[in-house]
């Protein structure tokens, strides 16, 4: 291994690995920015993971799916919206507020649609048979293929040209750190969906019930509480923010708009949900937060083409010291 002090690069003797410490420290704080934005994206898909494990202990694998519907959803409502793909778009302060707000509802009631068909379709009659976990896992992954697969017939195996209703530009400058509008108004408007989420879950009546299944669905619906609704309203949360991050992801990048574009972004944020600890609402948005970060520090100093394994090898570290996770304790537990 030989070390290259002048530019702070050292090298393995195989050469197949950089570490690149003057790009980590340059890029320091344009990563954290962009690593929280990206973070806060993870987080909002994550709560979706936590809030069915919380309920059913079922991991949903076909929720990465949910995120992909909302995807296309706000993008085929720019196209109606008369917007087409290349340069930005200048339309102006209030019809892009509008575009937006609009794009981003019907993209969360698509999600949040796909997800109720999802439980109601493929795991509910599940359940009524009292099918072993494992059924629940296999049906999840085959129901995630089918959906990719649709859209693949559908719109085809490219990503669907970008469509640039906002160009970034800095609002806030210190020494080469660029802060964009776009960062701000994804990180804002995800950690203020994250806490109203995290309010409605500990401090409505609904929420409650979600928590009282969570903890004990047998005495809960001994206290009269409708279990298959809180389920139904469970999926539907988590699809409804699934399809509100599936908007923020299409404003950072706008080109990532494709049949398969959910997986690998589904699986970080289940990372991210495992790494928060899953079950826990707060711990997804620590645990995405998190990722997202050290994943954009990883990218600097090892060099782009790392990224994932550095998001992954974080995971494993975090649960060899602590398996339950960050803040690991179960939906039904959880305190205000």
């Amino acid at each position: 291994m030989t070390l290259h002090l002048a530019t702070g690069l050292v090298q393995a003797s195989g050469g197949w690995v950089d570490f690149n410490t003057d790009l980590l420290i340059d890029r320091f704080w344009a990563n954290t920015i962009d690593g929280l934005a990206y973070g806060s994206i993870y987080a909002l898909v994550a709560i979706g993971y936590t809030l069915v494990y919380g309920v059913l202990k079922l991991i949903n694998f076909a929720h990465s799916e949910v995120f992909i519907v909302g995807a296309f959803a706000a993008y085929t409502t720019f196209v109606f919206l008369g917007y087409e793909p290349g340069p930005t778009i200048d339309s102006g302060l209030g019809p892009l507020i509008v575009n937006l707000a609009l794009a981003g509802l019907v993209a969360m009631i698509c999600a949040g649609v796909i997800a109720l068909v999802l439980e109601r379709v493929a795991y509910r009659p599940l359940r009524r048979r009292n099918a072993p976990r494992l059924v629940f896992l296999i049906t999840a992954i085959g129901a995630s293929f089918a959906i990719q697969q649709i859209f693949l017939i559908w719109r085809g195996g490219n990503p669907e040209p970008a469509i640039r209703l906002l160009a970034p530009e800095a609002v806030f400058e210190f020494g080469t750190t660029r802060i964009t509008q776009i960062q701000i108004i994804v990180f804002v408007a995800a950690i203020a969906l994250l806490v109203f989420a995290d309010q409605f879950i500990n401090r409505t009546r609904l929420g409650r019930g979600i928590r009282a299944v969570a903890q004990d669905p047998d005495t809960a619906a001994l206290m009269g509480v409708n279990k298959e609704r809180v389920i139904m309203l469970t999926f539907i949360l988590g699809g409804v923010l699934a399809g509100a991050a599936a908007l923020f992801y299409i404003m950072q990048i706008p080109q990532g708009v494709l049949y398969n574009g959910g997986f690998l972004l589904g699986i970080k944020a289940f990372t991210a949900a495992v790494l928060g600890g899953i079950g826990n609402l707060r711990g997804a948005l620590v645990g995405g937060l998190l990722l997202g970060v050290v994943e954009n520090y990883g990218q600097s100093f090892f060099g782009g083409e790392w990224r994932d394994v550095v998001a992954f090898v974080l995971l494993i570290g975090i649960l060899m010291v602590r398996p339950t996770g960050i803040l690991g304790e179960s939906l039904g537990r959880a305190r205000v």
